[in-house]
């Protein structure tokens, strides 16, 4: 007798047991539902260019510069040039060509003189503004090869007083940018409009 009812209190005690082993197990997995190794909904995000930056790849437009630029500022930093070059008509070569009558000028203006370098690669045989504005910028990279150590000018208000400056030291001075050559640098240099794209916000997911 003793040993029936201690068998139905250990059989209770162990149904007892079992029953609260699966209550944790499926509370376990209610409450912590498994990880998806992908998204159940994917979102589309546009790509931004990495070269949407809006730099443009060569010199920043002066033309619209040139004539509001500052002359005394372009003589001051034509001083820096002053070890290389004169400037003065009739004024003698040094390491780099004498200027008088650059702008506008053929490129090996003056005769005699061993240029180095690629100087008609681009543009012509022409000091136009927009050659010496891109020489001016990187002379390294507008003529391979050019013995000139000048780093050059980044600033473009920089660049347009000093060959504002230059304009002058001529026996005639050519004219100034006209507004259709302006509006054609502008066009050649000015960066490019931003992605109507770039900056768009990813759409939010509905629930399906």
């Amino acid at each position: 007798m003793h040993n029936l009812e201690f068998n139905k209190i250990f059989a209770a005690l162990l149904v007892a047991g079992i029953i609260a082993m699966l209550a944790g197990f499926v509370a376990d997995v209610l409450t912590k539902p498994a990880h998806l190794k992908e998204n159940a909904v994917k979102i589309e995000v546009a790509e931004v260019s990495a070269g949407g930056s809006g730099k443009p790849a060569g010199p920043d437009p002066i033309l619209g510069l040139i004539s509001t630029a500052d002359i005394a500022k372009g003589e001051k930093l034509a001083k820096a040039c002053a070890a290389c070059h004169t400037f003065t008509k009739g004024g003698p070569n040094g390491v780099g060509p004498n200027l008088w009558n650059v702008v506008g000028g053929p490129k090996h203006h003056m005769a005699g003189f061993a240029y180095s370098g690629e100087l008609t690669k681009h543009g012509g045989n022409t000091w136009s503004y927009e050659e010496l504005n891109k020489f001016i910028w990187k002379p390294k990279a507008y003529a391979p090869g050019t013995k000139m150590n000048y780093i050059g000018l980044k600033k473009p208000d920089e660049r347009a007083a000093l060959i504002a400056w230059l304009r002058e030291q001529a026996d005639n001075s050519v004219g100034l940018p006209s507004e259709a050559a302006i509006a054609k640098e502008q066009a050649q240099l000015a960066p490019p409009a931003e992605d109507a794209t770039e900056g768009a916000e990813a759409p939010a997911a509905s629930a399906h």
